[in-house]
């Protein structure tokens, strides 16, 4: 009788042997993340919108308290667009447009961010019924989601490893399907940053020297005063000037809304289209083609940056502004909210367009 006791017990300790208790398990996630003073993180993003999934490639560094870097590259037009907090600035960087916006906002403590592993671990904490589930080498870890612009997005499941390690994060709506994929491939939590890591100087690009002389074009006989056949040093200047020949239209439009004007205004650099749809959701919609800057253009935003489908855009009380395929748009409007604004400007990174630049 004893032997079959004693058995028994090692049969069932055998049995439970292989599985980790829950808590243990988001205690052991947390425990391993709060304690990174740097990380890097790299991987890709999907987002899913009705008619496509577009893919980033990802990069992300932490250094604590106050430090981030969120490098984001499309796969498909290979626009590269950076988040960076230093101190208590916030920017959205553009580096092919030498162009920034910089927020005064509480990024990204103000709601879940699935490529940031503090944020992941918030989201944990934050939720009272959080949920962990075995898979066959790891655990699911099931939480709701605070994304206060997109109240589309309910919860995610976050895929670890045998060993607790983060693998992906799947972000879901209300209908089970999932918008937002995050695919880690590798998490360094010692990565020994530094704050100058984090410098916004990195991604200014300086403005050429100008040309003074075409010595090629300049001929000087010996007795006669020299001639430049070239530029002088202001034609050398030249100005760009792009032109959009085919308006952008938006393929969402809010019901009972419709386009009542349709403009090009011509500027300085080429021209801007002016859109204004009026009806039940009135707003105004300009598109121009995106210039370089000679020198790094910073704009204020009291605002939030926008994860859109292919773009960070700048969000704040009554607008949106972006640039996405060579076009920046800027959309204004009290009626629509943030959730119309921003399925409006998704359905527009659908389009083509077709400029024209001299």
């Amino acid at each position: 009788m004893k032997k079959i006791a004693v058995l028994l017990s090692l049969v069932l300790l055998m049995c439970g042997c292989g599985k980790e208790n829950p808590d243990n398990v988001l205690k052991d996630f947390k425990s391993n993340i709060q304690n990174s003073k740097s990380y890097k993180v790299t991987g890709n993003m999907e987002i899913s919108n009705d008619e496509e999934t577009f893919t980033y490639s990802l990069e992300s560094y932490y250094l604590k308290d106050k430090y981030y870097k969120v490098v984001l590259v499309n796969q498909t037009n290979n626009h590269e667009q950076i988040i960076l907090k230093n101190n208590n600035d916030i920017y959205v960087i553009t580096p092919a447009l030498n162009k920034s916006f910089k927020f005064q906002s509480e990024w990204p403590n103000n709601s879940s961010q699935a490529y940031l592993l503090g944020s992941i671990v918030n989201d944990i904490e934050k939720d009272p019924n959080v949920e962990v589930t075995e898979k066959d080498d790891g655990h699911i870890i099931k939480t709701v989601v605070n994304y206060p612009n997109n109240n589309e997005l309910k919860y995610q499941k976050i895929y670890l490893d045998n060993k607790n390690n983060i693998e992906k994060v799947e972000v879901f709506n209300e209908n089970d399907i999932v918008k937002i994929k995050v695919t880690f491939d590798k998490v360094d939590l010692k990565a020994g940053l530094k704050e100058k890591d984090f410098a916004l100087e990195d991604y200014i690009k300086e403005e050429e020297p100008k040309v003074e002389e075409n010595k090629e074009n300049t001929q000087c006989n010996e007795g006669e005063e020299c001639e430049n056949k070239g530029e002088n040093t202001e034609e050398n200047k030249t100005s760009k000037t792009a032109n959009i020949e085919n308006i952008i239209y938006p393929l969402y439009i809010p019901s009972n809304t419709f386009l009542t004007s349709s403009e090009k205004v011509e500027t300085s650099v080429g021209n801007r289209v002016i859109l204004t749809f009026s009806g039940e959701k009135n707003f105004v919609l300009i598109e121009e083609v995106s210039l370089v800057n000679d020198s790094m253009e910073i704009v204020p935003v009291y605002g939030e940056p926008l994860l859109l489908s292919e773009s960070i855009g700048a969000l704040s009380a009554n607008s949106l502004s972006w640039d996405v395929n060579n076009i920046s748009y800027y959309l204004a409007s009290t009626d629509l909210t943030v959730q119309e604004m921003q399925t409006i400007a998704n359905s527009l990174g659908n389009s083509t367009i077709v400029s024209n630049t001299k």
